[in-house]
């Protein structure tokens, strides 16, 4: 059976298909019912914010500079009006036609390299998902062309009735004006938006603006890339631009940017990029609500994979390696070429994707390599002493446990101690156990997941931090001449200025 099988192989790679069925053979065509296809292409899974960085692909691989996104919503209707604006190279009529056909791109043809799509459906998908009527306007040579697909239309011709606008139609269409302004573009509008919106009993003008909101973040990610650099693409939501959001804090003094790696695969390279982030203590407060995002700046470990410099899948190991704490500053970019989407199974919303086999191996040595580096930063204490030898706390690691125990050593502790009565010295060693025992690990952890910048434990200001050694100095716990001390003990290891000039003057003051 299985050599039948090879040979009928070897038959349809040499052979023409319609020469293998018998001449006898009866055929008959099944044309899809167009309002039951249509309505589950509206189901692929797109969201609001994937749908629109899909039609923005369409713009950039169209050559536009400028891409403009407008809204609007009328209160006392409920109506929400959205469209999408590019001053790209514009379509003729032959163009628009093919490009409003469901699947008018085949996903095995070779495609340039720096075209972003690939089955052709993205357009009519993305629209689909949100909105039950999808109107797009192009100019091209000063003449513009406007087609349409109404999905009720659809339904009650049960027929794939494309509708082509004649010149009347145009004049009152959202934002019609910006091809005016433009020597070629295109407009994509969005209609009847049932889909935009999950729960219309929340739909109000703040919600709208919270959803454009989240919409802008979404897409200062993905098109970070696009967003910078000399051949940077403008992209604007009602007129406001967006900024990059570059998820590896490419231009911060304090990351680390590792060796560039490549792997090659079927003759195509894979570029992989390492970076470790600064520890959260020295970013500032600005920076680290830009790197939050919605998943927590220590949330967003992994890979980071790119085609054509837009981002397509972010924060995940591949089931490589388990998300630890550990690793939480690990970040690795992967550059894809645009012929590999087979290889890495790339879904239509271009929001999923698996490294094939012999890259996975490669990745998992990569990781082992990198997070190393990942733990040192996040272990690393944030102030700035390398070493100190009277911390508050102690760490102890024996037989597989670990324990945090204050340390009795401590100059303020051991002074403290040393004044009290045996009865008082007994009871002292008591409640330094139950703080020792009932550490509220969870809390910590929680917090130092989701919140880390917010935790507020340890920054002593500089000025606080001389009026205690003043104290100390005056109750003969340290003398003047205690500068290394002081700059190795906890809290005083955070001090910014110099010990050795501050104990210099209050000598000479007193």
């Amino acid at each position: 059976m299985r050599e039948k099988n090879n040979h009928i192989i070897r038959i349809i790679k040499f052979t023409s298909v319609s020469k293998i069925y018998n001449m006898k053979t009866e055929t008959v065509k099944l044309r899809p019912r167009a309002s039951s296809l249509v309505e589950s292409l509206r189901d692929i899974g797109y969201s609001f914010e994937s749908a629109v960085a899909d039609i923005i692909d369409n713009s950039i691989t169209a050559k536009s500079q400028n891409i403009h996104l407008f809204f609007d919503y009328d209160e006392e209707s409920k109506n929400i009006k959205f469209a999408i604006a590019d001053d790209g190279i514009g379509m003729d009529y032959e163009t628009l036609l093919e490009a409003m056909r469901p699947g008018s791109k085949n996903p095995l043809e070779n495609r340039d390299k720096n075209d972003l799509g690939r089955f052709g459906l993205g357009l009519k998908t993305a629209s689909f998902s949100q909105c039950r009527k999808l109107t797009v306007i192009s100019k091209q040579k000063g003449k513009i062309h406007a087609a349409r697909w109404d999905l009720d239309y659809v339904a009650e011709k049960e027929d794939w009735e494309l509708l082509v606008l004649s010149e009347p139609y145009l004049k009152n269409l959202y934002k019609i004006e910006f091809l005016h302004k433009t020597d070629s573009g295109t407009i994509v509008i969005w209609e009847n938006n049932d889909r935009l919106i999950e729960d219309r009993s929340r739909l109000s003008k703040e919600y709208i603006y919270e959803k454009m909101r989240h919409l802008k973040s979404h897409l200062e990610l993905v098109f970070h890339r696009f967003l910078s650099g000399k051949e940077k693409i403008n992209i604007f939501i009602n007129n406001k631009p967006l900024k990059p959001h570059d998820p590896f804090l490419t231009n911060h003094m304090t990351t680390q940017i590792l060796p560039e790696e490549t792997i090659v695969l079927d003759g195509e390279k894979i570029c992989v990029q390492p970076y470790i982030l600064p520890h959260f203590s020295k970013l500032s407060k600005k920076e680290y609500l830009q790197m939050e995002c919605s998943g927590g700046y220590l949330k967003n470990q992994g890979f980071y994979v790119y085609r054509n410099k837009r981002l397509l899948v972010s924060g995940t190991w591949f089931r490589l390696v388990p998300q630890s704490e550990l690793y939480k500053l690990a970040r690795i970019r992967i550059d894809l070429p645009n012929d590999m989407d087979h290889l890495w199974k790339i879904d239509i919303k271009k929001s999923t994707a698996s490294p094939p086999p012999a890259v996975r191996e490669r990745l998992k040595k990569i990781i082992e390599k990198i997070t190393g580096s990942s733990k040192r930063v996040y272990s690393a204490r944030g102030h700035r002493s390398a070493k100190v030898s009277n911390a508050v706390w102690q760490r102890e690691a024996s037989k597989g446990e670990i324990k945090y125990i204050v340390n009795r050593e401590h100059p303020l502790l051991a002074n403290f101690y040393k004044g009290l009565g045996s009865k008082q010295k007994k009871l002292f060693s008591e409640v330094l156990d139950l703080i020792e025992e009932n550490i509220p690990k969870d809390i910590i952890f929680n917090d130092m997941s989701a919140r880390p910048k917010d935790i507020k434990n340890g920054e002593i200001a500089d000025e606080d931090l001389e009026n205690k050694v003043t104290e100390w100095i005056k109750e003969g716990i340290i003398d003047t001449d205690n500068a290394e001390v002081l700059k190795y003990t906890e809290p005083f290891n955070k001090y910014t200025k110099s010990w050795e000039d501050f104990l210099k003057k209050y000598k000479e003051l007193n």
